[in-house]
């Protein structure tokens, strides 16, 4: 009797262990097909196979969180609705302004036309641009524009920080809404999660402030929609004749992730008077009724104020998952790809791929002085090690790298031979330019390249260049934990 029953208990033992190698083998098969059906990179679609093949239940569960770029069935076919709405008049600010881009040598024309392809805006010419590079002055100067503004104010920001100056951003806020300013907030869900938990919605809204919240992560949706995608951009608009945009989030840098042991952020923002600010405020628009389930077409949109005296030759550069798809990759590539002389870099976190590597690398090779600036000190280990698995390369190539010991640099800049920059939200890694949604002001001019040069000038000077040799002979386990995390820089 007892054996019948041992050989019964295994004969079920050996049908779940064989259902099982069932279930796993469809599993497994199903995702790789997905995987390749997507026609990714293909060192991304390899790391994808390894770990779903590897870590099947890890691994899965990892590829319909992270794995796509899906922001959801509704909100794209809500986002492809408007964009057809959206591109009418994207069109009609390329015609009106075709003669500004007639104004550039031959070099920005080409460079200009890659920017507005894909439905994007115009180069425009009569602007008024100025650096600013001290955060608790750039927080004065928000609430300084606030007091004075007369019809409305547009935030969209990815952080919004509870404590310090911030606060007193939210207070004039408030105070604006009540002498009869309208005025809107559009902040991404996951960056301002505390702050949106705080009790500064509800006081925004007593107020009359209308406030939405972007891209809200809803338990029960990962399968429809990429949690990790986020609204990266920085960008504060007054009376559709000013705009404010860079590397800073709303945030007082003094109180701002104090216990990450970085020190203080470090960034920088543009202040623009002139024509290009409707641009901003068109995309501000755009994110607004994309976000706000109340509405359904886009059409708010308002007339370009007049040009500045002896004003600046810019565009304003939107890109992001769904729409515009790559354009922002191509960009910065093309960037890299048409410096002469010189092409200098400053990011936060570094994690090209092998184009923009050997795009990297070869500008170096022919010559061109080229310059990588990151911070020392980074807020997420992973990707510092993963970034530090590039420099040997790099610097074969003849490529500059300087590590920033004064903070966490966060500026986002690109220079491109003193005549051309690219400054805003964007890292030069792989979830700026293929998954967020980011903006960047693209600027062609000489003296405002010239005061860029000088803020990167200062941070050189609280920087430590990689020495060559001295690298090479780091420790092998410091190698190791560095081509360790490099493998996960595909999936970033």
């Amino acid at each position: 009797m007892n054996d019948l029953l041992s050989i019964f208990l295994k004969y079920l033992f050996d049908l779940n262990i064989n259902w099982l190698l069932f279930i796993h083998f469809v599993l497994v098969t199903y995702f790789i097909g997905i995987i390749i059906s997507v026609r990714r990179p293909v060192g991304v679609a390899f790391a994808w196979i390894f770990i779903v093949m590897t870590f099947p239940v890890l691994g899965i569960a990892m590829y319909v969180l992270i794995g796509e770029r899906p922001v959801g069935r509704a909100l794209t076919r809500k986002i492809t609705r408007m964009n057809r709405e959206y591109s009418q008049i994207t069109e009609n600010m390329r015609i009106k302004y075709a003669q500004d881009r007639e104004k550039l040598g031959i070099a920005g024309r080409a460079f200009s036309l890659l920017a507005e392809s894909n439905n994007g805006t115009p180069v425009v010419a009569g602007n008024k641009v100025e650096l600013h590079t001290h955060s608790l002055q750039i927080l004065q100067l928000f609430i300084d524009e606030i007091n004075q503004a007369k019809e409305s104010l547009h935030l969209e920001f990815y952080i919004w920080a509870l404590g310090g100056d911030a606060d007193r951003v939210g207070e004039a806020m408030i105070a604006a809404s009540k002498r009869g300013v309208a005025c809107r907030v559009l902040l991404d869900s996951l960056g301002s999660k505390d702050w949106f938990k705080s009790k500064w919605p509800g006081r925004f809204r007593n107020a009359g402030i209308e406030v939405t919240e972007a891209l809200p992560i809803q338990i029960g949706r990962f399968q429809f929609r990429r949690a990790d995608l986020r609204l990266h951009r920085k960008i504060f608009i007054i009376d559709n004749a000013i705009v404010w945009t860079g590397s800073m989030n709303l945030v007082d840098p003094r109180t701002f992730k104090q216990d990450s042991g970085v020190g203080e952020w470090v960034d920088a923002m543009v202040r623009v008077e002139g024509p290009v600010a409707s641009q901003f405020e068109l995309t501000f628009s755009f994110d607004w009724s994309v976000d706000n389930p109340k509405i359904t077409h886009f059409s708010d949109h308002k007339t370009p104020i007049a040009s500045c005296e002896g004003g600046v030759i810019a565009q304003e550069f939107a890109s992001g998952p769904v729409y515009r798809d790559d354009i922002l990759y191509q960009v910065m590539l093309s960037a890299i790809i048409s410096a002469c002389e010189e092409l200098t870099i400053t990011t936060p976190y570094f994690g090209p791929d092998d184009g923009l590597m050997q795009a990297l690398m070869a500008t170096a090779r022919r010559g061109v002085k080229v310059t990588l600036i990151v911070p020392k000190l980074n807020d997420s280990r992973l990707v510092a090690w993963s970034s530090r698995s590039y420099y040997a390369d790099l610097m074969s190539a003849g490529v500059l790298i300087a590590e920033f010991h004064g903070g966490l640099l966060h500026t986002k800049s690109l220079l491109v031979d003193k005549k051309a920059a690219i400054f805003g939200s964007v890292n030069f890694d792989q979830r700026s330019l293929r998954l967020n949604f980011e903006i960047s002001l693209i600027v062609y001019n000489v003296d405002f390249c010239s005061k860029l040069e000088t803020l990167i000038e200062s941070y050189l000077a609280q920087s430590d260049y990689i020495n060559p040799k001295t690298w090479a002979e780091r420790p092998h386990w410091r190698r190791y934990l560095e081509n360790a995390a490099h493998l996960t820089s595909p999936l970033l």
